[in-house]
């Protein structure tokens, strides 16, 4: 073994030396009782957050491994699919009859937030919509176990998750709530607009104040909660969030990423077709989507990229912006 060799292999045998994130054959049996990494965790957590070490461990120890989360984080939807197939998932007749019936129930509520937190209401409702379907699909995986299986047991994201379990525990202790009986999505995610430990910590708000903050049964700190998060990340009421182009667009000018990185003069110059009302110095990303009958070309503005500090993924910002306004359009005839 020459000289090169032998290094990349010291370093292979201290990385792996110091990996404690143990993947496991789907037929392997994984237990998280006297597992020395869960200690670990636990024992760290105590010390930080002075809490009592058997108190921590006992609740860690309760924790089921689940493959079947691997599997559903292995494969998600906005990494997958086109926005043809994509947006038959959201913007269905019967999310939108679902959206209109939970606008009209809670009306008084959603005015009442949009006013305090200045986001307009259908932004709130269609989150609330394109996440949970009105409260009707909050996950049915104990979140514990959900956040364990993650952070011990898929090295991809194993920080993430550990550290959402951190605050899950937290989270737990502060409001008082059972650890043992939450429940929510395969990453952890609680309640109707499925807020993550560390999302609930930092945003959800009771609506009346009083209490716990419930995301999960009471609809009106749901509600509060979804735009506190939206306003936190600079929502700005009243303005733009995406706008279809038409006439020729250069592919070559596409956003790589999701942050707005163009001006509208910019893109004039290029020879797109941008609307003379708007502001030549408004930055945009520009997006290219596979739509059911072609190439569809977008802009998206600032509160497109506020929509995606929720998920970063575009296909989900333009999902929560078409069923926001199929729901303004619908509750408008309503009226």
């Amino acid at each position: 073994m020459n000289i090169q060799l032998k290094r990349l292999w010291l370093v292979y045998v201290l990385i792996m030396s110091l990996v404690s994130v143990k993947v496991f054959a789907k037929d392997e049996k994984v237990e998280y009782k006297n597992n020395s990494d869960v200690k670990a965790f636990a024992k760290d957590y105590a010390k930080k957050h002075k809490k009592d070490y058997k108190q921590v461990l006992a609740i860690l120890e309760q924790g089921e491994y689940q493959q079947s989360i691997i599997d559903a984080i292995s494969r998600p939807a906005e990494f997958t699919m086109e926005w043809k197939d994509y947006s038959k998932i959201f913007l269905k007749e019967k999310r939108l009859n679902q959206g209109l019936a939970f606008w009209k129930k809670h009306e008084k509520v959603i005015a009442a937030v949009s006013k305090k937190y200045q986001v307009e209401p259908e932004f709130i409702l269609a989150i609330i919509g394109v996440e949970t379907w009105y409260g009707n699909h909050m996950g049915n995986y104990r979140v514990l176990d959900a956040l364990m299986t993650l952070g011990f047991n898929y090295p991809k994201r194993s920080s993430f998750f550990s550290s959402e379990l951190e605050h899950f525990l937290t989270m737990t202790f502060e409001q008082k709530l059972d650890p043992l009986k939450l429940k929510g999505s395969y990453a952890g995610a609680m309640g109707f607009g499925q807020f993550i430990p560390s999302s609930y910590q930092a945003y959800a708000k009771s609506h009346d104040g009083k209490g716990p903050i419930d995301i999960w049964e009471d609809e009106a700190d749901a509600i509060a909660s979804v735009a506190n998060y939206l306003h936190v990340h600079k929502w700005r009421y009243g303005d733009l969030v995406a706008l279809q182009l038409t006439g020729s667009v250069d592919d070559k000018l596409e956003t790589k990423g999701l942050n707005p990185d163009k001006t509208l003069s910019e893109l004039k110059q290029k020879g797109m077709n941008i609307p003379e009302t708007l502001s030549p110095e408004a930055k945009v990303t520009l997006m290219k989507m596979e739509g059911s009958q072609g190439a569809e070309y977008w802009l998206g503005f600032h509160n497109f990229y506020v929509i995606t500090r929720y998920n970063r993924s575009t296909l989900y910002s333009m999902a929560v912006f078409q069923l926001a306004q199929l729901l303004k359009y619908e509750m408008n005839l309503v009226k």
